[in-house]
């Protein structure tokens, strides 16, 4: 039986998202807590051949480490999938963040406030492509707390920039920060330009 042109079934609207943040800040996790389908991980053993290159300090019980991305996927309805895309944290990796963003609908920046400047490069490097992010701030068990007042602060954000807290190990609190995003870009687009 031939479908009619309008009978056919719509394909859902494609959205890649990446998920950036220093080394260490949960991003491999908030991947595969999110994602409905086994993730992709391109993850590698830290040897002795990383000493004084990686900096272990908070994260010392870290035994691997992303060196390309982790990838995962999320059906929201019929209308939309959302393609994530986790960034390795180290710097030595940074080079594959350029082909990462391409394309991409936003980030999210996790942060952790044991390592808050590890936020740095990744909010420098959206802020330079005009990609637009949020801070979603992973709370670590022990991890010193602060209003996201502060952290906005410290991280010299615009107040336009959502910040928002999270556990990145739970598939709920993930896509809250997935779905905060998606509507913060999309404000962003219905802005006029200037303004």
């Amino acid at each position: 039986m031939a479908f009619a042109r309008s009978e056919r079934p719509r394909l859902p609207t494609a959205i890649k998202i990446l998920v950036a943040g220093g080394f260490g800040a949960g991003k491999t996790t908030m991947v595969g807590a999110v994602s409905e389908t086994r993730p992709l991980r391109t993850e590698e053993v830290l040897t002795d051949r990383g000493i004084g290159v990686d900096d272990l300090t908070s994260v010392e019980a870290k035994r691997t480490t992303t060196v390309a991305m982790d990838f995962g996927r999320i059906t929201l309805g019929n209308d939309y999938v959302l393609y994530l895309f986790g960034t390795p944290g180290q710097e030595r990796f940074w080079f594959v963040w350029d082909e990462l963003a391409e394309g991409s609908l936003g980030a999210v920046i996790l942060a952790d406030t044991r390592r808050l400047a590890d936020c740095f490069p990744s909010v420098d490097y959206f802020e330079r492509r005009g990609t637009p992010f949020v801070v979603a701030v992973n709370c670590f068990e022990g991890a010193p707390t602060f209003e996201l007042d502060e952290v906005r602060l410290a991280l010299q954000l615009s107040p336009s920039i959502p910040i928002i807290l999270c556990d990145a190990r739970k598939r709920e609190s993930s896509r809250e920060v997935l779905i905060a995003l998606v509507k913060h870009s999309a404000r962003l687009r219905a802005e006029p330009v200037g303004s």
